[in-house]
């Protein structure tokens, strides 16, 4: 396994570009398959790329939030304390592997923006303490939890289907989670992937000699307050211990009417609000708030120009009808019993070029709902067959690891490597959810 790694390792150092090469190679890849496998001319693909352009601002923005918002929470005293204690149980870089991992397994189980985000600030702080771990690995573990996300409490597929009035009610009726989340095949494909990909983390572990660590000072935050003696009216509302607490209240009292009225509806405006809501209280005063969102801002520029960029790739995918042409390829060798494992496959490769849960059901939801009507395969069983192919493939598309190397200051080459094997790993699981159960 060492070896195996060290080879995938050399090869994504190699030839794995930066995220923005890759969302701009991508970009001209599904331009020219636009082109040769649809009625589209080079015109109409350059129209579908500008119309989708701008379509994912109000997601970039929520993505730029969770980033800098998490970040900001992560470096208040009170918060760095809990995830210093909760770090300190790892005493070896073995324990430290899987310890994120399943941190980061539970967090994204529960929630996929909160997971991401935690998952990384966690490994971060472990960091710290075990000084002789592979940082690679590390936040490649912290990373990994993504891949249960969409079988988990805050997949968009199987919450969207369990909404009245949903876009295909009419088609499939209301889906209870019964049938998706907490499904016998589900909820043991998440069992198996919980024990699994710990296991293969820690089996992932380099030699010592091939070990890359990182100076624990360069994880600390630069930010230092001095006390001042004098201060203007200004200064004093700026430090003002009593404004900040009148915001976070306003916060909390937000948030507890929120969970009150609807539920465990732990969407990603609702994330940002929390970690925003606590790292004002957290923090005390305004300018120390201030001070982390400056220190914090400086991680979100990936985020802020690749994502346009995916959104006019996914106009081009859907408007040209390229998304239909190779969900089409996938249903035409299918039967009854190979259709959702092959709806799987089609999601995975459609999430290269569509990386949205939202907008994947939306672009490959019309075909497939009807192929399994056809083949008397459950629409539920369909559903989250997408779900899955859209979080599986997330392990090698550098769209979703962008916020957690990010916090962890690393490059996609760094940790793809490792994330290859997870790929492998949870393909093959899930197949056999699918595909047997």
């Amino acid at each position: 396994m060492k070896t195996l790694t060290r080879w995938s390792n050399t090869i994504m150092e190699r030839f794995l570009p930066d995220p923005y090469i890759f969302v701009a190679i991508l970009t001209l890849v599904v331009f020219a398959l636009g082109i040769v496998f649809t009625d589209s001319n080079p015109l109409d693909m350059a129209v579908h790329w500008g119309d989708g352009f701008w379509e994912l601002l109000s997601f970039t923005m929520q993505m730029v939030i969770v980033l800098l918002a998490g970040h900001v929470l992560a470096s208040s005293p009170v918060f760095k304390k809990v995830l210093s204690s909760l770090s300190s149980s790892a005493k070896s870089p073995g324990s430290a592997i899987l310890l994120v991992t399943v941190i980061s397994l539970i967090a994204c189980w529960i929630n996929w923006g909160f997971g991401l985000v935690i998952g990384a600030l966690f490994a971060k702080e472990i960091a710290k303490k075990v000084t002789t771990v592979d940082y690679r690995l590390l936040i490649a573990s912290a990373y990994s939890g993504f891949i249960v996300w969409h079988g988990g409490l805050g997949g968009s597929i199987p919450l969207s289907i369990a909404t009245a009035g949903h876009p295909y009610a009419n088609h499939m009726g209301v889906v209870p989670t019964s049938e998706t989340i907490f499904s016998t095949y589900n909820l043991l494909i998440v069992g198996i992937l919980f024990v699994t990909v710990p296991l293969l983390n820690r089996f992932m572990m380099p030699k010592p000699n091939d070990t890359i660590t990182i100076d624990p000072s360069l994880l600390e935050d630069e930010t230092e307050f001095q006390k001042e003696e004098q201060l203007t009216p200004a200064e004093r509302l700026e430090n003002s211990t009593v404004l900040s607490m009148l915001i976070g209240a306003l916060g909390i009292i937000y948030l507890i009417h929120h969970f009150a009225t609807k539920g465990f509806d732990l969407n990603l405006n609702i994330v940002n609000l929390m970690f925003f809501t606590l790292g004002i209280i957290f923090h005390g005063t305004p300018k120390r708030f201030l001070a982390a969102v400056a220190n914090a801002v400086k991680t979100t520029g990936g985020i802020i120009i690749q994502f346009p960029f995916y959104a006019g790739i996914m106009g081009m995918m859907t408007d040209s009808g390229l998304a239909a042409v190779m969900s089409g390829w996938f249903v035409s060798i299918s039967n009854e019993v190979t259709f959702p494992l092959f709806t799987f496959y089609a999601a995975g490769l459609v999430n290269f070029f569509v990386p949205s849960g939202g907008g994947q059901w939306a672009v490959q939801a019309p075909i497939m709902l009807d192929a399994a009507q056809t083949l008397g395969v459950s629409y539920s069983k369909t559903a989250m067959a997408i779900a899955w192919g859209d979080a599986w493939t997330n392990m090698i598309q550098p769209f979703w690891a962008l916020p957690a190397l990010a916090i962890a200051g690393l490059r996609a080459k760094d940790i793809m490597g490792y994330c290859v094997f997870i790929l492998l790993l949870s393909g093959i699981v899930i197949s056999a959810g699918l595909l047997f159960f």
